[in-house]
């Protein structure tokens, strides 16, 4: 370079500027791969998608869903495929999984605080749920239930939270670390509720005390979209004898359902069954009528699957007797037909038919109740006038349903010719049948089965749905805009207030009951709330409506 007239002094910032302007094109190569694959990455996430694949060699047809991802972005871009995969830095291409799990740590803290940001001092309800994973780890799933700014009533799952004990002072002491990490505090809790048909309901029971007697106003309330059959079925297989029938009721989908064959026979058998009633005149034939039918398997995530199950059993019974006979005779699995030996045994006996009448009828009379539950677009005092006839019916089948139920467990033992039990002879257990019992048939059936069990889901009722849950929930539905707000009752909204003495003082409430006569004649006459269909849509108010009622304190509480 001297040789040419260049000096050292005159070439060094010359150099310096041709490195600068290398670096910022290597910074801007890095910062560009960095937002393509977080973005990847935050589609995986949001879809629920796992990043890695079985064979992420460059050999594979197939290497997980993150690199052909980023391979199929590659594709579509020359400006993407120069800075990922190959063609970036083997320090900085983010495919090591834990790079990749710190990136997804990083999405869940931005996430959540994004939701708690959300929330902040404001009042939300807690609803948690039981969540084992894999490795039969114990779990809280915590979700947080609130209305924001813009009166959105919002859910968001925060997190699961591990519990090395399931008692309710290690559930307390665990939501209360969540809290205080989110900088949260219990006082801001308005409502709480839990999923009561797991193994950890009692546990929750617990700490649904342990709460309200911290705060009195995080009330529990049931959730209506919890599957109320799956709570029937699990309050009721606290009885021995019941939750033994529901053994042998998922050994049978085992042994029939499982198997394509078998599941053939049993519609050829009830195909013929159909027929032959026809011959005789004993059913109709007509649209819509004699459907081909198989069992359901019962799941604790399908709606009505227990009693729909139940309902085919009934109905294809002596097909399944067929089909578990052929099994026990033919059958290849010696498993499968030890299985079908001792199905064919219990279904032969007086005590299969009477749980099975007796699960009928509960599931029968919750039915309706549970469907109703459901709906979105439940009314909140029909729902509770549900809760109130269901419970009713229990009582009245406790005082004056034993004869008619045990005229139906005859008669289908008549029907099936199964023997029926002499209900005035001793009783005899056939797990202790050497040992005297001391009692007739008919105070085992009666007293400790058909009354017991009952007694169990009356309690769960009461439990559930007790005064003064239906109270507020009464008070609730006064504020529903449908039908103009035909339900709007001043007395009844005063009481809420009443309910929430933290959120209303007395001044408050002395104040409130003089703005409710000018609220409900406004906004009756205002066209905007004309076709509310629910408290949520009343939520929803613009600036403009808020601004009428400006010197009204607004008072949004979640409940």
């Amino acid at each position: 370079y001297q040789s040419k007239g260049f000096s050292k002094e005159s070439l060094n910032p010359r150099l310096n500027k041709i490195q600068k302007i290398c670096l910022g094109i290597l910074r801007i190569g890095n910062e560009y791969r960095s937002i393509i694959l977080m973005k990847e990455m935050r589609y995986l996430l949001r879809q629920g998608l796992p990043f890695r694949g079985h064979d992420e060699s460059v050999e594979s047809a197939n290497r997980g869903n993150f690199l052909e991802l980023v391979k199929y972005t590659a594709g579509q871009s020359e400006l993407v495929s120069k800075v990922v995969l190959e063609n970036a830095p083997k320090n900085n291409q983010m495919v090591s999984p834990k790079i990749q799990k710190d990136i997804v740590h990083c999405f869940a803290e931005e996430v959540t605080g994004s939701i708690i940001h959300e929330v902040e001092h404001d009042i939300f309800c807690l609803l948690v749920d039981e969540s084992a994973d894999v490795s039969d780890k114990e779990q809280m799933a915590v979700v947080f239930r609130f209305v924001d700014e813009h009166g959105t009533v919002k859910e968001r799952f925060i997190g699961l939270i591990h519990v090395k004990e399931t008692s309710s002072a290690s559930l307390k002491c665990a939501i209360d670390s969540l809290f205080a990490k989110h900088g949260l505090s219990m006082k801001q809790l308005r409502g709480h509720g839990y999923d009561g048909a797991s193994n950890m309901k009692g546990k929750f029971n617990g700490l649904r005390s342990l709460i309200l007697r911290e705060n009195s106003s995080a009330y529990y309330i049931h959730c209506f979209a919890h599957q109320l059959q799956l709570v029937v079925v699990a309050v009721a297989k606290k009885h021995f004898e019941v939750g033994d029938f529901f053994d042998m009721i998922y050994v049978l989908i085992n042994v029939v359902g499982a198997s394509c064959k078998r599941k053939d026979m049993l519609r050829e058998e009830y195909r013929k069954k159909i027929e032959e009633e026809i011959s005789q005149g004993e059913i109709k034939t007509g649209k819509g009528l004699n459907q081909e039918l198989s069992l359901q398997r019962p799941g604790n995530t399908r709606w009505g699957s227990h009693y729909t199950t139940l309902l085919r059993l009934v109905d294809l019974f002596s097909s399944i007797i067929k089909v578990l006979e052929y099994i026990e005779m033919e059958g290849t699995d010696s498993t499968k037909r030890r299985q079908a030996n001792g199905l064919l045994k219990y279904f032969n006996t007086f005590d299969f038919v009477f749980y099975l009448q007796l699960m009928l009828l509960l599931l029968g009379l919750t039915n309706s109740l549970s469907v109703a539950l459901q709906r979105k677009d439940q009314d909140i005092l029909n729902a509770m006038s549900l809760v109130k006839f269901t419970k009713h019916q229990l009582c009245k089948l406790w005082d004056d349903g034993w004869d008619s139920f045990l005229n139906k467990v005859s008669s289908f033992c008549e029907n099936h010719d199964i023997e029926l039990v002499t209900m005035d002879r001793e009783f005899v257990d056939p797990r202790k049948s050497r040992k005297r019992s001391n009692m007739t048939s008919l105070h085992h059936y009666q007293v400790e089965c058909f009354y017991t069990v009952l007694d169990m889901q009356i309690q769960e009722f009461n439990d559930r749905f007790d005064e003064v849950n239906a109270e507020l929930l009464g008070c609730v539905a006064s504020l529903s805009p449908v039908d103009s707000f035909h339900d709007f009752n001043q007395l009844k909204v005063l009481r809420l207030s009443e309910f929430y003495p933290e959120d209303f003082t007395h001044v408050d409430r002395i104040a409130l009951e003089h703005q409710l006569d000018l609220y409900i004649d406004n906004i009756r006459e205002d066209e905007r709330f004309a076709n509310l269909k629910s408290l949520g849509d009343l939520a929803l108010t613009n600036e403009q409506v808020v601004k009428r009622f400006q010197n009204m304190e607004d008072r949004r509480i979640t409940l």
